[in-house]
């Protein structure tokens, strides 16, 4: 399900400026964040991160959030993560965040592209917490030595990633790792790379006409 919230948190009505990201939910709590550290007149609809395994179910959520909301003006907050992405953003006739993916989104290209070439598997705390389903989902298996076999083709090492909005996760990211046979790897990451490309698509929607 869909979390909706204004640029406060609060229930207030929107007013007719205000733009409504529609997009990923697993930086849910970075995204608050910037809203309320930038001010932004901004409400969110952030889908459940899980849809990135169902290419049908992420069409038809992200599809319906987007009919739902097009009267309003909307940034669609998702890299790479569909075949279909540009095309189910261009129907809308409304712009997307630009990056691969979300952790791409976070890190920037330079250091996303470093740590993937080194061998590296993103872990952000609500996957950590969530370990067990995130992988069942992905992978269709339970069983650990399929797993492991999984994440030793190419992976070397688990990534989990600190931002200012983490709590701390590292019973949950060791966990992970003994499941995914993996050292762990902590990076602090903070939110300017984020907030940069979340101006630059509020930017380019912008320089388009209002709905």
């Amino acid at each position: 399900m869909p979390h909706t919230n204004t640029a406060s948190g609060s229930t207030s009505a929107r007013t007719q400026e205000q733009t409504v990201l529609i997009g990923c939910g697993i930086l849910a709590r970075e995204i608050r964040t910037l809203i309320r550290k930038n001010h932004w007149p901004l409400e969110t609809v952030l889908l459940d991160s899980d849809l990135h395994n169902d290419y049908c179910s992420l069409e038809k959520a992200l599809a319906s959030s987007l009919s739902e909301h097009q009267t309003d003006r909307t940034v669609v907050f998702y890299g790479c993560c569909h075949p279909r992405i540009d095309e189910i953003v261009a129907g809308a006739a409304t712009v997307r965040t630009q990056g691969q993916n979300c952790i791409e989104m976070l890190l920037g290209r330079d250091v996303f592209t470093t740590e993937l070439e080194q061998g590296a598997y993103f872990l952000v705390e609500p996957w950590a917490r969530n370990w067990h389903r995130v992988i069942m989902h992905a992978f269709g298996t339970a069983n650990p030595d399929v797993i492991r076999s999984i994440f030793n083709e190419d992976r070397r090492y688990l990534l989990a990633l600190r931002t200012p909005c983490t709590t701390d996760f590292t019973v949950d990211a060791e966990e992970a790792g003994r499941i995914a046979g993996l050292p762990v790897r902590w990076m602090d990451v903070s939110l300017d790379h984020l907030e940069h490309t979340l101006r630059a698509a509020f930017v380019l929607r912008s320089s388009r006409n209002a709905p």
